[in-house]
């Protein structure tokens, strides 16, 4: 797992007070950095092996500013070429929201997906979720 805490900014507040339901996919894929830094460590966009193929959010309580968040990052399902990123982001001891990126290794040359390698899924292992997202 991968955790990163943070407090809102005022500005990521609606007008009904809460924490904009926007903010979160932007949070989520903030949080996704350290998985990303499995496939490239030094984060170079000209060599990037990955794209996004799905993301869904679940909000499950009110979140609101003035109080921390984090984000937890986990690994899902590992397939051939694609994998999952299950996130939970908690509030004051609650889980407020959840979702899952499926991510996809790519080839930008060639356009097409490829294969993640035994090293690579050697590594998202360590970062399994350990219950069903």
């Amino acid at each position: 797992m991968f955790s990163e805490s943070f407090l809102p900014r005022f500005s990521d507040t609606d007008a009904l007070g809460h924490i904009n339901n926007t903010m979160v996919p932007i949070w989520f894929e903030g949080a996704r950095t350290p998985v990303f830094k499995i496939f490239t460590p030094e984060l170079n966009l000209s060599s990037w092996p990955l794209i996004l193929a799905k993301i869904d959010v679940a909000f499950e309580a009110q979140m609101f500013y003035g109080h921390a968040m984090e984000v937890r990052t986990y690994i899902g399902r590992v397939g051939g070429s694609s994998f999952d990123v299950f996130q939970e982001l908690w509030q004051q001891g609650q889980r407020v929201a959840s979702g899952t990126a499926v991510m996809v290794c790519f080839d930008y040359n060639a356009q097409k997906s490829v294969p993640i390698s035994e090293s690579l899924r050697e590594e998202l292992a360590g970062h399994l979720y350990p219950g069903d997202s």
